[in-house]
């Protein structure tokens, strides 16, 4: 396929930063009195705020607090966190061999505007892409293809001549459901499992370049 821009998702794939949400999440369960092992009890892409009304669902749990009070306070939670986020491994590189061959980048993320400006204090994410896209932008959020959409619009692109790079099933289904191809990138077998529909699985970034993805 011709390439003419990658488009990456944030938490879990330019981001390591899976355990910090887990971590996130796994406090406030336990503040409502849910004690949960899971490493990750959330699903991951959909959104903070998403993920609430599944969550409360599985554990029965009940609240007063609303879904946005809940939010914020995961938030706040990974907030505390955040020194510990780093960036995957050959994401930096990977980016500079992109743009050097010509390569648009953008990132569609179904996290908060807010959030992504607490990290760009940390990790300079416009430094690394051409156009920014969060989940308040767009109606509905990963699975429904939206944000992939209005990132190539924003960047005056066909779906077809773009790329995205993904660590979730919601969002390995929302890139294609937007007519784009989609890379996996995983962090252990059973991940890999859940990402099963992606045209290409990597481990990290290291594992693909400009020659390859044109290659898909």
């Amino acid at each position: 396929m011709k390439v003419s821009a990658v488009i990456f998702d944030l938490d879990g794939t330019v981001l390591d930063n899976e355990d910090e949400y887990g971590a996130a999440f796994r406090t406030i369960l336990r503040l409502l009195g849910k004690k949960v092992d899971k490493k990750y009890p959330h699903i991951g892409g959909i959104g903070v705020k998403e993920n609430w009304p599944r969550l409360l669902a599985k554990y029965k749990i009940k609240t007063k607090k609303t879904f946005e009070e809940l939010t914020l306070e995961t938030q706040n939670e990974y907030l505390k966190r955040i020194g510990e986020v780093t960036l995957k491994k050959g994401f930096e590189d990977f980016v500079a061999d992109l743009k050097n061959s010509g390569i648009s980048c953008a990132l569609a993320t179904s996290n908060a505007w807010w959030i992504v400006d607490a990290i760009s204090e940390i990790h300079p994410l416009s430094h690394f892409f051409d156009t920014i896209t969060t989940g308040e932008e767009v109606d509905f959020k990963k699975p429904d293809p939206d944000l992939f959409l209005l990132t190539a619009q924003k960047l005056g692109m066909e779906s077809s001549e773009c790329l995205v790079i993904e660590d979730s099933n919601a969002g390995i289904e929302a890139a294609h459901r937007a007519g784009m191809k989609a890379i996996g990138i995983y962090r252990d077998r059973n991940h890999a499992e859940e990402l099963k529909e992606a045209d290409l699985l990597i481990r990290n970034f290291y594992e693909i370049s400009p020659a390859s993805i044109a290659a898909l």
